[in-house]
């Protein structure tokens, strides 16, 4: 704990607020202030409103239809504001022996892994440390207000920064450029277009399963070196130790080009003159719909039963078991390869 001071609530204090506006829940008699988490929930706003005023112990321990990992409780703490004055706040001790939440594979947090405060890119490159401390450490979530610092000084600082909207202008005109340029200079059939599209848009699903799973996911073959470890988290780890980062959540379009051309010189080779940039152009248009997919169900409240669906599957991936559940837009090659989270 801090040196910020806390104060005392009474439970019919913290009942009057549980609105959008202001949202307060109890746990083991502290007060947490979850107003600005909303937003960010896994599990959606809804469930955040329904708790709101009120005790959340036994949602959150229940693993039927609500259970929370280690790093879910955790995270709660940054969200303190004072304790329960008709209630009893729980020691360390006591919490220790108190409802163990559900873990499913997550070690404890070490402070002596990175701070998110300081240039976190300085920290993987200069520790020592061991793989399987990295591997574990890295896919325990912690959350910060604001994006943390990866470089330091902010013309650095610049670059590694992404936001949404980046994502459709630059992907959209690339998609339209290839359909054209497969129509008027390649010979292209107009009336071919939509189902050699919709394949393009197909084979970008098996890409994005085969990047998240084989590439993001190397941890067994990832080398014991911080050169690995550095790579490592620049290009996957940092968002698995910063799930709910906004500004380093969508890939950003120097990386993404680049991991693309082997993808595109492939389908080029694969298909027919014309109709392989009418592929590649679906395959851009479905990159573009995956990064818009997950920025959204990180950080919005999906108004689909699909897009509900894939919000609670992906964030179960990064809160509860990063092993499994590779798909981001769809479950298909989870299904297909037996990765499903479940």
């Amino acid at each position: 704990m801090t040196n910020k001071e806390f104060t005392t609530f009474t439970a019919a204090q913290v009942e009057e607020h549980r609105t959008s506006r202001s949202v307060w829940v109890t746990l083991r008699g502290k007060v947490y202030d979850v107003t600005d988490f909303i937003a960010d929930h896994p599990g959606g706003a809804d469930s955040i409103l329904q708790q709101g005023g009120t005790d959340i112990e036994e949602i959150m321990g229940d693993e039927n239809t609500h259970a929370h990992s280690t790093a879910a409780y955790k995270m709660l703490e940054g969200y303190y504001i004072g304790t329960l004055i008709d209630g009893e706040e729980e020691t360390d001790k006591d919490a220790a022996t108190a409802t163990t939440p559900v873990a499913l594979g997550f070690g404890r947090k070490s402070s002596d892994f990175i701070d998110p405060t300081r240039p976190m890119l300085a920290q993987v490159w200069g520790a020592k440390f061991t793989k399987e401390f990295y591997v574990e450490q890295v896919h325990l979530p912690r959350q910060v207000k604001g994006s943390a610092p990866l470089f330091g000084p902010w013309y650095l600082e610049m670059f590694s920064l992404t936001p949404w909207w980046i994502i459709p202008v630059v992907y959209i005109p690339i998609t339209i450029y290839n359909i054209h340029h497969a129509i008027t200079e390649l010979g292209a059939s107009l009336h071919t277009v939509p189902a050699f599209f919709a394949v393009g848009i197909l084979v970008w699903t098996f890409v994005e399963y085969s990047l998240h799973r084989f590439l993001f996911h190397i941890d067994e073959f990832l080398p014991d070196n911080q050169v690995a470890f550095t790579l490592h988290f620049l290009l996957h780890g940092i968002h698995h130790f910063l799930p709910m980062d906004k500004m380093r959540l969508v890939m950003p379009p120097a990386l993404g080009l680049v991991l693309s051309i082997p993808v595109y010189k492939v389908v080029i080779a694969l298909f027919p003159v014309g109709t392989g940039n009418i592929v590649a152009g679906g395959a851009y248009c479905g990159f573009m719909l995956y990064d818009l997919i997950h920025y959204h169900l990180h950080h919005a409240r999906p108004y689909t039963a699909y897009l509900r669906e894939m919000k609670t599957y992906h964030l179960d991936h990064h809160y509860k078991n990063a092993h499994l559940g590779f798909g981001i837009t769809n479950k298909l090659w989870d299904y297909v390869f037996n990765t499903e989270l479940k």
